[in-house]
């Protein structure tokens, strides 16, 4: 306990959908993302109590880590789950595909990296992955070139590209995931269901794997 703050017991620490998102989602950093991707960085969850949460904050202050979590919690990037989780063992070709599947409403999603090629699709023919891959690489330099107009004279902080309809909706959106030094590229064709918590394990398994390199 610390100030008004008290810990549950028997919890371990997660992000939720929208924190997993929130972490991976921009290049910049703060004090919350920097907890939420120490948080994915680890091969299992961790139980929620003071020496963890210092060690994923990165702070000896237990009432700042008491804020920090506060935060977090109220704005819906982190949850206590009462079985602990463990980062899955098989390799990124197995499991990609099933979690993919999960966070598109039709079904129609790949994860392309940075260069332009497809790391696993679902739903998708081989040649459309080819390119809406490559157009996913051609929309990253777009959007660094033109960062500058985009965030600083327009003020729009998301990365995220889409191809609309005339009512304005996305047909085909991208979304980049910055994995440490690494950008990745959300395909789906139709409306995104990043609410799912198969999306907090696709960052968690990317993360894990990328995020030392």
């Amino acid at each position: 306990m610390a100030g008004t703050y008290t810990l549950s017991k028997g919890l371990h620490l997660y992000p939720t959908p929208a924190g997993a998102y929130y972490a991976v989602s921009s290049l910049e950093t703060d004090r919350p993302r920097q907890f939420l991707r120490k948080l994915l960085q680890q091969p299992r969850t961790l139980e929620l109590n003071v020496d963890n949460l210092k060690f994923l904050m990165e702070q000896q202050d237990e009432q700042k880590c008491f804020e920090l979590l506060h935060h977090c919690q109220k704005v819906g990037w982190v949850q206590g789950l009462t079985t602990p989780q463990e980062y899955p063992s098989a390799s990124l070709e197995e499991i990609l595909p099933a979690m993919l599947s999960k966070i598109s409403e039709n079904g129609k999603v790949l994860l392309a990296d940075n260069q332009g090629f497809y790391l696993a699709t679902h739903g998708f023919p081989h040649e459309v992955a080819e390119e809406l891959s490559a157009l996913s690489a051609e929309i990253n330099t777009v959007h660094d070139r033109r960062s500058g107009l985009l965030v600083n004279n327009m003020g729009l902080k998301s990365y995220a590209w889409a191809i609309v309809d005339a009512y304005g909706n996305s047909e085909v959106g991208f979304w980049p995931l910055f994995i440490s030094k690494n950008r990745f590229v959300v395909a789906i064709y139709g409306i995104p269901h990043f609410n799912q918590p198969e999306f907090v394990s696709l960052v968690w398994a990317l993360t894990i794997r990328y995020s030392t390199k």
